[in-house]
């Protein structure tokens, strides 16, 4: 386990509207408002066309082959995820989704992009006096966090 310790900061109420992609638009909000690090909560919908990055082929197996899923219609959505920069300084956001409609849930990544359908309300904690990165891991490809 590797950790720190960070204390809360602004705290935002946002509302994406329908057609905007979520990582695009918290990634661009942090950066216009000087936020490096914060903690994300969203509840709303996520459009048709969507998708989501929702494993890998194989566990264990490098390099690592993601499986994407498209959404068949809207949904409804609930999320949790974080922003931290990588070590170019870019906000980046780390977020999941479950996404439901009817008896169906699928959950996943909303990095290969998933578009709002009407809404989707954001809760965005800035966190402060903390100095992790996403840094590149070589094995994986990925942007993880170093704490």
């Amino acid at each position: 386990m590797k950790y720190s310790e960070a204390r809360q900061g602004r705290t935002f109420v946002i509302r994406l509207e329908d057609g905007e992609v979520i990582h695009e638009k918290l990634e661009q909000f942090s950066r216009d408002h000087g936020i490096e690090r914060a903690t994300v909560t969203a509840i709303g919908g996520a459009d048709k066309g969507s998708i989501l990055v929702v494993g890998p082929e194989e566990g264990h197996v490098k390099p690592v082959s993601i499986m994407t899923h498209e959404l068949y219609e809207a949904h409804e959505v609930f999320g949790t995820g974080t922003i931290f920069p990588d070590q170019g300084g870019n906000p980046v956001l780390h977020m999941h989704l479950a996404c439901g409609r009817e008896e169906n849930t699928v959950t996943g990544c909303v990095r290969n992009g998933v578009k709002v359908w009407l809404v989707m309300e954001i809760i965005l904690t800035e966190l402060l006096g903390n100095t992790s990165i996403r840094r590149i891991d070589p094995e994986t490809g990925f942007k993880l966090l170093d704490p």
